[in-house]
């Protein structure tokens, strides 16, 4: 059996840079240099393979593509309010912008994902 890309993958990737530019201003506030260099390593990797996994799409598949990244937009709108809503709850302090957004940003990767795997958005290509 071979796999191929996919729009899902694709926004999953995407997703994935999202959350990476997200925990940048964590460490840097917090001058973890290592981390940050480390992670600066990830987006360039991920960002490679997205480029190519998109030029290896159908552009039937690349039609499909548009709805998951309003998914995944609305999902990190949702994981940030959940984030910020958890933190008001249950932490006894306050957590500062860039840990509820990295956090936030991660919840609405994980929400995008668990929807697409729950919800799949249908493949148009099947009812030609």
């Amino acid at each position: 059996m071979r796999i191929g890309p996919s729009p899902e993958r694709l926004s999953a990737m995407l997703g994935l840079l999202v959350v990476i530019l997200a925990t940048l201003p964590r460490y840097v506030d917090q001058g973890l240099d290592t981390r940050l260099s480390l992670i600066g390593m990830a987006f360039v990797v991920v960002s490679i393979i997205a480029v190519v996994h998109w030029r290896m799409l159908a552009p039937a598949a690349r039609a499909r593509l548009l709805p998951l990244l309003r998914r995944l937009g609305l999902a990190v709108i949702v994981g940030m309010a959940v984030m910020a809503a958890w933190h008001a709850f249950f932490s006894p302090t306050w957590v500062r912008w860039q840990v509820l957004l990295a956090q936030g940003t991660t919840t609405g990767l994980l929400l995008h994902v668990l929807g697409m795997w729950w919800n799949p958005v249908s493949d148009r290509s099947d009812s030609e």
